[in-house]
């Protein structure tokens, strides 16, 4: 889309620009405020959201009212796409993690656009892989690596995403994402401070070492960044 303004969204900035023209108007502005449900399990996705800013977390839940992240979404990736190839049914429920913008538009609209170009088809698709290849290492995540390890991959992975070292995340939250108790992530938070990796605020989180983060993190965080630069990233 050359000679026009910056897109804030990588796949929306990957469409040609007559077919983003096309999109253009259809598009609405959009805030995601932190907690904002977008979808819930089992609903009809009737609209589909690309992050300008902030991040989407997709959650599974289980029967005692616990919700695990299996994976997220930022700037780079969409929200929803899978009602654009034919599946019309939200299969985790979206949070808004951390606050932004972004655009909202109608999924008939993405789905009509998909049908008439291969290359952003193939793109949607891409990025669904993605969001299976995090899930699955989530998956794995959560059932072999340690409290401290998961939650050192997770902070790399929602810095890649939100391009911010800093971010308004409280303990609960975190616990919530990772599936553990308050406690637990109180008790790995203390260590990492003390490594100078993470400097805990009142309601934020500033990661203070990158190098320190990756050297204390699993293996998951280079797994999904792999898919993730190999899938989305790579031309």
């Amino acid at each position: 889309m050359s000679n026009s303004p910056p897109v804030p969204n990588r796949l929306l900035a990957s469409l040609a620009r007559e077919d983003f023209q096309a999109l253009r108007p259809h598009l609405k502005p959009v805030q995601l405020a932190q907690g904002l449900v977008v979808f819930e399990p089992g609903q009809e996705v009737r609209q589909i959201y690309f992050p300008h800013s902030g991040v989407i977390s997709l959650v599974v839940g289980l029967s005692d009212g616990v919700f695990i992240e299996a994976a997220m979404v930022g700037r780079d990736g969409v929200v929803g796409a899978s009602a654009a190839l034919n599946g019309r049914m939200s299969l985790y429920k979206a949070i808004v993690q951390l606050p932004g913008n972004g655009s909202v538009v109608d999924a008939a609209r993405v789905e009509a656009l998909a049908d008439k170009n291969k290359a952003f088809r193939t793109q949607l698709i891409r990025h669904e892989q993605v969001i299976l290849a995090q899930a699955q290492q989530s998956a794995a995540c959560n059932a072999k690596h340690s409290v401290e390890a998961r939650m050192c991959r997770w902070l790399l992975h929602l810095r890649d995403l939100s391009g911010a070292d800093q971010f308004p995340i409280t303990h609960e939250f975190l616990a919530q994402m990772l599936g553990v108790r308050r406690t637990s992530v109180t008790l790995v938070v203390k260590p990492l401070q003390e490594k100078g990796l993470i400097v805990p605020r009142r309601g934020q989180m500033h990661v203070a070492d990158v190098e320190g983060l990756r050297k204390s993190a699993c293996e998951c965080y280079g797994r999904v960044k792999h898919y993730y630069d190999r899938l989305l990233v790579s031309e």
